[in-house]
């Protein structure tokens, strides 16, 4: 027999660090994993504001679902040593439900905006001056009696997140000081990450183990972190503990997840366009149905990946399997006829 690898990850003695530890989340930029180019431009930001002793300016990160956003707005509080106020544009339906939080911000807090993209206008209208000059204007009373006031209010910095930088209307993007995006990871940081993350859970893991579960994660952390979990469980269960190399595999395809990262939904995608379209083109909305799930849902959360990895593409007829999605699927790709170029062709 082989030598067992060597386990990368113990428990963490101290159970007070466990507890500040239990989302995850890192605290500190030093602590972050990937993005280097963002931790470079954002230190450069926080460090100025700093020396400055002002807040820092307005800062807006867009970019998929997972990768930490809501993460650095944490990060950029503990930086600069204030407090950080959390909510989301659904959230917000009135002006007044903004205008209480903008009244119980302190000198130099964060304020978080998640979904920002997702703001009414009403209460968008509010936040103009609130960035710019920081006041609050209020209308009080109606008709003819109807006056408005000015309130002054503690200088703050406002971090924005969105999944769909499109639907930011350019009077707010503009109001930004700093405008970045997050993009995937690397398997290389994801394996980083997943080491992590084991550590803080007190999971015995190895780097084949951390690997493998790096490489089905989507470029995502979230979802790294998640896939962690549920491979713990397993070893805890069916194994002695160890995420192995191969515990991860057999516990990540008892959960649904594949060698490509694809869970059952994803499948379904592409099983629909293949199999009961043949191809396609298929509109979103049709795809949707037959998969059972919203269209949002389809072309927010599970497309883009599909995209990414080259198995999806979007056309303006619809979306077509691409000959990859085939090859995964295990089904031959059909052959198709180039259209004629010509009357006598």
């Amino acid at each position: 027999m082989t030598p067992r690898e060597e386990v990368l990850t113990t428990p963490l003695a101290d159970p007070i660090e466990v507890a500040e530890e239990v989302t995850l989340r890192p605290r500190r930029l030093a602590e972050f994993i990937g993005q280097p180019a963002l931790k470079e431009h954002l230190g450069i930001v926080l460090e100025a504001a700093r020396r400055r002793g002002q807040p820092a300016d307005h800062l807006l990160f867009a970019g998929p679902p997972g990768l930490g956003k809501t993460t650095m707005a944490g990060i950029v509080a503990a930086e600069m040593g204030v407090g950080l106020r959390i909510t989301s544009g659904p959230a917000l339906v009135r002006a007044g439900d903004l205008a209480a939080i903008l009244t119980d911000l302190h000198e130099g807090d964060v304020l978080f905006i998640d979904e920002i993209h997702r703001l009414g206008k009403a209460v968008e209208e509010i936040l103009y001056p609130a960035m710019e000059d920081f006041k609050l204007d209020i209308v009080l009373g109606k008709g003819p009696a109807a006056r408005s006031i000015r309130l002054d209010l503690p200088a703050f910095t406002l971090v924005g997140a969105t999944t769909r930088t499109g639907l930011i209307t350019s009077p707010l993007r503009d109001r930004f000081g700093f405008v970045t995006r997050l993009d995937h990871y690397p398997v290389d940081d994801l394996e980083e990450i997943v080491v992590r993350a084991a550590r803080i859970l007190g999971v015995s893991l190895e780097q084949a183990g951390a690997r493998e579960i790096a490489r089905r994660s989507r470029g995502t952390p979230r979802i790294a972190n998640r896939l962690l979990k549920r491979v713990r469980d397993f070893a805890e269960v069916k194994g002695d503990g160890i995420v192995s190399e191969a515990v991860a595999h057999d516990g990540l395809t008892l959960f649904g997840v594949d060698e490509a990262g694809l869970d059952k939904v994803d499948r379904s995608i592409l099983s629909a366009v293949c199999e009961r379209f043949g191809g396609g083109p298929v509109g979103l909305s049709t795809l949707a149905v037959a998969v059972g799930e919203e269209t949002d849902t389809v072309e927010d959360v599970y497309e883009p990946y599909l995209l990414q990895l080259g198995m999806l593409q979007r056309t303006p007829r619809g979306r077509v399997a691409m000959p990859a999605a085939w090859t995964h699927l295990g089904l031959a790709a059909p052959v198709r006829v180039a259209p004629s170029t010509g009357l006598f062709d």
